[in-house]
């Protein structure tokens, strides 16, 4: 996913700011699940800061490393 539309911004916006989980599939991974913390600029990249619910270690997810994403309810 080289560029998040508009729509898609506004869907991950609304999972930091609601605390909601988000699924999203990296090329040639499994799907991973997190709770997204806060959207950044690292190295000139667009970055999600994340933890995993269930262990509560902290990823750093490239949004142009990342195939899709949907918010999980």
């Amino acid at each position: 996913m080289a560029q998040l539309t508009h729509a898609q911004y506004e869907i991950l916006e609304r999972a930091l700011v609601d605390g909601t989980r988000i699924a999203f599939r990296r090329s040639g991974r499994r799907e991973t699940i997190v709770v997204p913390q806060r959207l950044r600029l690292l190295k000139g990249r667009e970055a999600i800061e994340a933890r995993n619910p269930t262990t509560g270690h902290e990823l750093t997810i490239f949004l142009d490393d990342i195939e899709s994403f949907e918010v999980v309810r």
